[in-house]
């Protein structure tokens, strides 16, 4: 019997490693959206909910993302041209780990917390004002020229 015991412990002498990676799926990063009807787009992650919730015991993050990109704009178009051109149609939603690929890119946007938070989805004035929210600093940001990468339609 001592022979199987030392036999056992030997073959299964490994431990179960906790969660030692750094947490990555921060406020800021830019994720892709893998799955469903915004699959392929990019979002920014608004708050991370890393160990769940009561009614999504998984990991999950509230994110905001790009619906339909900003066409291309040249120097030869006016300014109405431009600015239709500039626009952006925006999404909020909550989204499972699973669903969601991480970049190595972030982007440093500030939203309202009192706007754009998981209460949105209660009501649907709220999610859109809260889309609104987020269209309205999606368009400021494109503007400033910065996190072009972002603005653009992925390729693949």
């Amino acid at each position: 019997k001592q022979w199987y015991q030392r036999r056992v412990r030997g073959l299964f002498n490994f431990r179960i490693q906790e969660n030692d990676m750094g947490k990555f799926m921060k406020s800021g990063k830019v994720v892709l959206v893998l799955g469903g009807r915004f699959a392929g787009r990019k979002a920014v992650i608004v708050k991370n909910y890393d160990d769940g919730s009561p009614e999504k015991p998984y990991g999950h993050a509230l994110v905001a993302g790009i619906d339909r990109y900003p066409r291309k704009v040249t120097k030869t178009m006016g300014k109405k041209k431009l600015k239709q051109r500039s626009k952006i149609k925006s999404f909020v939603k909550v989204v499972n780990y699973n669903h969601l690929m991480p970049t190595r890119y972030s982007v440093d946007l500030n939203f309202e917390k009192n706007v754009v938070n998981k209460d949105v989805f209660r009501d649907q004035a709220l999610k859109r004002k809260a889309r609104r929210e987020v269209k309205a600093k999606f368009e400021e940001r494109y503007k400033t020229g910065k996190n072009k990468w972002f603005f653009q339609k992925l390729r693949f």
